[in-house]
């Protein structure tokens, strides 16, 4: 079992930056593909980013070119760079695992994380 706790979130002004960090318990933290996903109020929730076991990473068109998420599996963690923030980033983040992730496929994350509040002020 993995437990995942999210930390870095905040106030922020649009236009800076804040990097967004999530902790996962466990042994097994190389075999899990990572995601990152965002609620914003009286929305659903929506995709982020994600990194695979591999390495490779998947971005949403909203946020590519501005976020970046990475993993340290030595610290067995995942983090997630926003920069140029917009007000429309504001959200609850979530963190999310899975072990299976299907080629051509959209996976389904087993484990989640509390999530941290992001808030991007004009």
């Amino acid at each position: 079992q993995v437990q995942l706790v999210e930390s870095g979130g905040g106030l922020v002004q649009a236009g800076g930056s804040l990097k967004l960090s999530c902790a996962a318990s466990g042994r097994t933290f190389r075999s899990y593909a990572m995601g990152w996903f965002r609620q914003a109020p009286g929305k659903d929730r929506e995709f982020v980013a994600a990194i695979k076991q591999s390495g490779s990473t998947y971005y949403a068109d909203s946020v590519k070119g501005r976020f970046t998420i990475s993993r340290d599996n030595t610290n067995n963690t995942v983090y997630l760079q926003m920069n140029s923030q917009k007000p429309e980033d504001t959200a609850v983040y979530y963190c999310a695992a899975t072990r299976t992730v299907v080629v051509g496929r959209p996976p389904v994350y087993e484990y989640w994380g509390q999530g941290t509040q992001v808030t991007v002020s004009s």
